[in-house]
Protein backbone atom coordinates (compact mmCIF):
# COMPACT_ATOMS: atom_id res chain seq x y z
CA UNK A 1 0.00 0.00 0.00
CA UNK A 2 0.51 3.77 -0.71
CA UNK A 3 4.31 4.52 1.77
CA UNK A 4 3.74 7.92 2.55
CA UNK A 5 1.44 9.27 5.67
CA UNK A 6 -0.35 12.22 5.26
CA UNK A 7 -4.24 13.11 5.66
CA UNK A 8 -5.97 16.23 4.00
CA UNK A 9 -9.48 17.01 3.14
CA UNK A 10 -10.56 17.28 -0.66
CA UNK A 11 -12.96 19.67 -2.43
CA UNK A 12 -13.93 22.13 0.02
CA UNK A 13 -12.87 23.63 3.37
CA UNK A 14 -11.80 21.37 5.94
CA UNK A 15 -14.34 22.82 8.41
CA UNK A 16 -17.17 22.40 6.31
CA UNK A 17 -16.57 18.80 5.72
CA UNK A 18 -15.62 17.90 9.58
CA UNK A 19 -18.58 19.41 10.53
CA UNK A 20 -21.12 17.13 7.57
CA UNK A 21 -19.37 14.21 9.51
CA UNK A 22 -19.66 15.66 12.80
CA UNK A 23 -23.38 16.17 12.46
CA UNK A 24 -24.32 12.39 11.52
CA UNK A 25 -26.13 10.07 14.06
CA UNK A 26 -23.60 6.87 12.78
CA UNK A 27 -20.62 5.80 12.72
CA UNK A 28 -17.94 6.15 9.38
CA UNK A 29 -15.39 3.84 8.10
CA UNK A 30 -12.44 3.97 6.54
CA UNK A 31 -9.46 1.66 5.63
CA UNK A 32 -7.48 0.34 8.55
CA UNK A 33 -4.17 1.25 9.87
CA UNK A 34 -2.60 -0.62 7.41
CA UNK A 35 -2.99 1.78 4.71
CA UNK A 36 -0.35 4.58 5.61
CA UNK A 37 -0.82 6.83 2.73
CA UNK A 38 -3.04 9.83 1.88
CA UNK A 39 -6.90 10.43 3.14
CA UNK A 40 -9.53 13.00 1.87
CA UNK A 41 -13.06 13.47 2.72
CA UNK A 42 -15.86 14.51 0.79
CA UNK A 43 -19.22 16.29 1.00
CA UNK A 44 -21.43 14.51 3.03
CA UNK A 45 -25.30 13.97 1.73
CA UNK A 46 -28.06 14.96 3.85
CA UNK A 47 -31.99 14.74 2.85
CA UNK A 48 -33.79 18.13 2.49
CA UNK A 49 -34.75 18.46 6.00
CA UNK A 50 -30.60 18.51 6.79
CA UNK A 51 -30.12 14.87 7.86
CA UNK A 52 -26.64 13.68 7.23
CA UNK A 53 -27.21 9.88 5.02
CA UNK A 54 -24.01 9.02 3.44
CA UNK A 55 -20.67 10.48 3.13
CA UNK A 56 -17.35 9.00 1.55
CA UNK A 57 -13.88 8.63 3.07
CA UNK A 58 -10.61 8.60 0.16
CA UNK A 59 -7.67 7.01 0.49
CA UNK A 60 -5.07 7.46 -2.14
CA UNK A 61 -5.25 9.86 -5.02
CA UNK A 62 -7.59 12.05 -5.72
CA UNK A 63 -9.65 10.30 -8.31
CA UNK A 64 -9.32 12.68 -11.63
CA UNK A 65 -11.83 12.13 -14.89
CA UNK A 66 -8.97 11.18 -17.18
CA UNK A 67 -9.44 7.69 -17.09
CA UNK A 68 -8.60 5.27 -20.06
CA UNK A 69 -7.97 1.75 -20.03
CA UNK A 70 -4.67 0.48 -19.29
CA UNK A 71 -3.08 -1.13 -22.54
CA UNK A 72 -3.18 2.78 -23.99
CA UNK A 73 -0.07 4.17 -25.26
CA UNK A 74 1.16 6.26 -22.57
CA UNK A 75 3.69 7.89 -24.66
CA UNK A 76 1.39 9.49 -27.43
CA UNK A 77 0.00 12.57 -26.95
CA UNK A 78 -3.56 12.12 -28.17
CA UNK A 79 -5.43 12.49 -25.10
CA UNK A 80 -7.58 9.93 -25.70
CA UNK A 81 -4.02 7.39 -25.95
CA UNK A 82 -3.26 8.62 -21.59
CA UNK A 83 -3.23 6.57 -18.80
CA UNK A 84 -4.73 7.50 -15.60
CA UNK A 85 -2.06 6.10 -13.09
CA UNK A 86 -3.76 7.49 -9.74
CA UNK A 87 -4.15 5.04 -7.24
CA UNK A 88 -7.50 5.03 -4.62
CA UNK A 89 -10.07 3.45 -2.27
CA UNK A 90 -13.21 5.15 -1.34
CA UNK A 91 -15.01 3.96 1.20
CA UNK A 92 -18.64 4.85 1.39
CA UNK A 93 -20.63 4.74 4.37
CA UNK A 94 -24.55 4.81 4.38
CA UNK A 95 -26.61 5.27 7.42
CA UNK A 96 -29.21 2.31 7.99
CA UNK A 97 -32.41 4.21 7.64
CA UNK A 98 -36.16 2.39 7.49
CA UNK A 99 -38.78 3.90 4.64
CA UNK A 100 -39.64 7.36 6.68
CA UNK A 101 -41.15 10.76 5.50
CA UNK A 102 -39.18 13.72 5.81
CA UNK A 103 -39.22 16.18 8.57
CA UNK A 104 -40.58 18.74 6.51
CA UNK A 105 -43.57 16.69 4.92
CA UNK A 106 -42.52 17.13 1.37
CA UNK A 107 -41.98 13.26 0.58
CA UNK A 108 -41.15 9.76 1.82
CA UNK A 109 -37.70 8.23 1.12
CA UNK A 110 -36.79 4.46 0.56
CA UNK A 111 -35.12 2.56 3.12
CA UNK A 112 -31.37 2.15 2.99
CA UNK A 113 -29.39 -1.32 1.75
CA UNK A 114 -26.28 -3.18 0.80
CA UNK A 115 -27.88 -2.46 -2.26
CA UNK A 116 -27.61 1.46 -1.68
CA UNK A 117 -24.30 1.04 -0.97
CA UNK A 118 -23.45 -0.32 -4.06
CA UNK A 119 -25.26 1.71 -6.04
CA UNK A 120 -23.26 4.99 -4.82
CA UNK A 121 -20.32 2.91 -5.12
CA UNK A 122 -20.47 2.42 -8.33
CA UNK A 123 -21.60 5.56 -9.24
CA UNK A 124 -18.60 6.91 -7.40
CA UNK A 125 -16.55 4.78 -9.60
CA UNK A 126 -18.18 6.02 -12.82
CA UNK A 127 -18.09 9.79 -11.51
CA UNK A 128 -14.17 8.73 -11.37
CA UNK A 129 -13.72 7.75 -14.76
CA UNK A 130 -13.77 9.72 -17.88
CA UNK A 131 -14.20 8.94 -21.74
CA UNK A 132 -11.93 11.72 -23.33
CA UNK A 133 -12.57 11.51 -26.53
CA UNK A 134 -16.47 11.47 -26.27
CA UNK A 135 -18.31 14.66 -27.16
CA UNK A 136 -20.53 15.82 -23.92
CA UNK A 137 -23.55 14.41 -25.12
CA UNK A 138 -22.24 10.87 -26.51
CA UNK A 139 -20.35 10.77 -22.99
CA UNK A 140 -24.20 11.73 -20.89
CA UNK A 141 -25.19 9.04 -23.03
CA UNK A 142 -22.44 6.53 -22.06
CA UNK A 143 -23.01 7.79 -18.09
CA UNK A 144 -26.74 7.47 -18.36
CA UNK A 145 -25.80 3.62 -19.88
CA UNK A 146 -23.18 2.82 -17.51
CA UNK A 147 -25.46 4.28 -14.37
CA UNK A 148 -28.35 1.96 -15.30
CA UNK A 149 -26.37 -1.33 -15.46
CA UNK A 150 -24.92 -0.47 -12.28
CA UNK A 151 -28.37 0.02 -10.40
CA UNK A 152 -29.38 -3.34 -12.35
CA UNK A 153 -25.95 -5.04 -10.84
CA UNK A 154 -26.65 -2.87 -7.06
CA UNK A 155 -30.37 -4.70 -7.25
CA UNK A 156 -28.90 -7.96 -7.84
CA UNK A 157 -26.16 -8.88 -5.43
CA UNK A 158 -27.01 -12.24 -5.40
CA UNK A 159 -26.81 -12.49 -9.12
CA UNK A 160 -23.51 -13.35 -10.89
CA UNK A 161 -22.26 -9.97 -11.52
CA UNK A 162 -20.94 -10.35 -8.13
CA UNK A 163 -18.78 -12.82 -6.05
CA UNK A 164 -18.22 -13.00 -2.50
CA UNK A 165 -15.37 -11.70 -0.63
CA UNK A 166 -14.16 -11.56 2.80
CA UNK A 167 -12.70 -8.70 4.48
CA UNK A 168 -12.15 -7.54 7.98
CA UNK A 169 -14.30 -4.78 9.62
CA UNK A 170 -13.02 -3.72 13.17
CA UNK A 171 -10.90 -7.08 12.98
CA UNK A 172 -13.50 -9.43 12.16
CA UNK A 173 -14.24 -10.85 8.97
CA UNK A 174 -17.60 -9.60 7.21
CA UNK A 175 -19.13 -11.16 4.15
CA UNK A 176 -19.24 -8.55 0.96
CA UNK A 177 -20.14 -8.71 -2.17
CA UNK A 178 -17.51 -7.65 -5.17
CA UNK A 179 -17.58 -7.24 -8.68
CA UNK A 180 -14.24 -5.83 -10.90
CA UNK A 181 -14.61 -3.89 -14.32
CA UNK A 182 -12.35 -2.74 -17.07
CA UNK A 183 -12.45 0.70 -14.84
CA UNK A 184 -11.90 -0.27 -11.08
CA UNK A 185 -13.51 -2.66 -8.60
CA UNK A 186 -16.96 -1.73 -6.55
CA UNK A 187 -17.46 -4.14 -3.15
CA UNK A 188 -20.71 -3.83 -0.34
CA UNK A 189 -21.86 -5.04 2.30
CA UNK A 190 -22.97 -4.84 6.30
CA UNK A 191 -20.65 -2.80 8.88
CA UNK A 192 -22.43 -2.87 12.51
CA UNK A 193 -24.37 0.08 12.56
CA UNK A 194 -24.57 1.06 8.66
CA UNK A 195 -24.29 -0.14 5.28
CA UNK A 196 -20.72 -0.02 4.19
CA UNK A 197 -19.67 0.45 -0.56
CA UNK A 198 -16.43 0.48 -1.50
CA UNK A 199 -14.82 1.39 -4.93
CA UNK A 200 -11.19 1.90 -6.36
CA UNK A 201 -8.49 1.32 -8.88
CA UNK A 202 -4.65 0.32 -8.88
CA UNK A 203 -5.60 -0.73 -5.15
CA UNK A 204 -6.04 -3.91 -4.52
CA UNK A 205 -9.26 -4.78 -2.90
CA UNK A 206 -8.38 -8.22 -1.75
CA UNK A 207 -5.77 -6.49 0.92
CA UNK A 208 -7.94 -3.89 2.60
CA UNK A 209 -9.16 -3.75 6.23
CA UNK A 210 -11.99 -1.49 7.18
CA UNK A 211 -11.93 0.70 10.77
CA UNK A 212 -14.44 2.56 12.56
CA UNK A 213 -13.04 6.56 12.36
CA UNK A 214 -12.83 7.45 15.83
CA UNK A 215 -10.58 10.88 15.18
CA UNK A 216 -12.31 13.01 12.42
CA UNK A 217 -10.25 16.13 13.31
CA UNK A 218 -7.23 14.00 12.46
CA UNK A 219 -8.51 14.98 8.55
CA UNK A 220 -8.10 18.41 8.80
CA UNK A 221 -4.27 18.29 9.65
Amino acid sequence: MDSTSHTKAAGAAVPALTDGYLRADFPWYSLDDCWTGNRWLSPVASTPDGRVDYGSIGHGDEPSRGYHPRGSSVGSTDAADAVDERRFAVVVTVACRPPRRLGDGTGMLEATSVSSAAWLAGSGLLAATAQAPLGREMRQTWLDQQSNLAWELADDLGGPGWSPLTLPVNGTPQPFRYRESEYGWVLAGDAPGVHLGAYGRGVSAYALGFTTVTDLAAYGA
